[in-house]
């Protein structure tokens, strides 16, 4: 792979994923915070990474899931970080049920499953025709 391109690709990759998160947590929460750019370029290039290391062949529907745990594995660390060390209350969800430590809970990580679903189409298709990868296809299981 061109050099440049290595560079470039998850660049614009992450701000993306970035810009994306942001945009959703204004319109679910009205409200949002720097550090969740972070988060959502850091989920939208691990989301993307599902092809790049598990074959094609994996359904959408294991890959929503798995794209979901990624989100809240990622969501728990970074809410560690800057929730909990940095006491920053970017998200409280003590709230919830069945919550760890206030950072993550049960129902948001289905919804994340959910959301995973738009990041990976989005995240194959701009790899397709933005970087010259491979054409998407899927199956359902």
């Amino acid at each position: 792979m061109n050099p440049l391109k290595r560079i470039i690709k998850p660049a614009v990759l992450f701000g993306i994923g970035g810009v994306l998160y942001i945009l959703i947590e204004l319109v679910a929460r009205g409200r949002s915070h720097w550090s969740m750019a972070l988060l959502g370029g850091a989920c939208f290039l691990m989301i993307g990474a599902i092809n790049e290391y598990i074959p094609w062949g994996m359904g959408l529907i294991w890959q929503m899931f798995l794209g979901g745990g990624i989100i809240t594995v990622l969501e728990l660390f970074v809410g560690l970080m800057v929730n909990v060390q940095l006491r920053w209350n970017v998200w409280d969800y003590s709230n919830m049920p069945l919550n760890l430590w206030g950072q993550i809970c049960l129902p948001y990580s289905l919804l994340w499953c959910l959301i995973a679903l738009p990041a990976i189409l989005l995240d194959d298709w701009l790899r397709w025709k933005l970087f010259g990868e491979e054409k998407p296809h899927y199956q359902l299981i």
